[in-house]
C-alpha cells in the first residue's frame, strides 16, 4: 500500500513536470523567458520535489515504525529460527 502511494505520487509529479515543461517551452518560444530562467525553474522544481520526497519517506518510516510492522529482516530471522527448530525436531 505504501509503495502504491509512492508510485502514485511519482506518477503525479511526472505528469506535472511534463505540463510545466510544455508551458515553459511555450514561454521560451514567445520570448517571455530565457532558456536559463526556464532551466533554473525546473532545477528548483526538482530540488523541491526531492526534499518533499525525503520528508515523505521519513514520515512513512515513522508510520511503519509506529504500526510495529515486521520488516523483511525480522521475517527472515523468524524463518531462520523456525528452520533451525524444525531441523532439531527431525533429528
Amino acid at each position: 500500500m505504501l509503495k502504491d502511494m509512492l508510485y502514485i505520487t511519482a506518477g503525479g509529479f511526472l505528469t506535472i513536470k511534463d505540463r510545466v515543461q510544455k508551458e515553459l517551452n511555450a514561454l521560451e518560444n514567445r520570448g517571455k523567458i530565457t532558456k536559463e530562467d526556464s532551466q533554473a525553474f525546473v532545477d528548483r522544481l526538482y530540488e523541491r520535489a526531492r526534499a518533499e520526497h525525503n520528508e515523505n519517506m521519513e514520515y512513512f518510516k515513522e508510520v511503519v515504525n509506529e504500526l510495529n510492522l515486521a520488516s523483511k529482516d525480522d521475517i527472515a530471522r523468524v524463518e531462520k529460527k523456525l528452520d533451525e527448530i524444525l531441523k532439531k525436531m527431525k533429528s
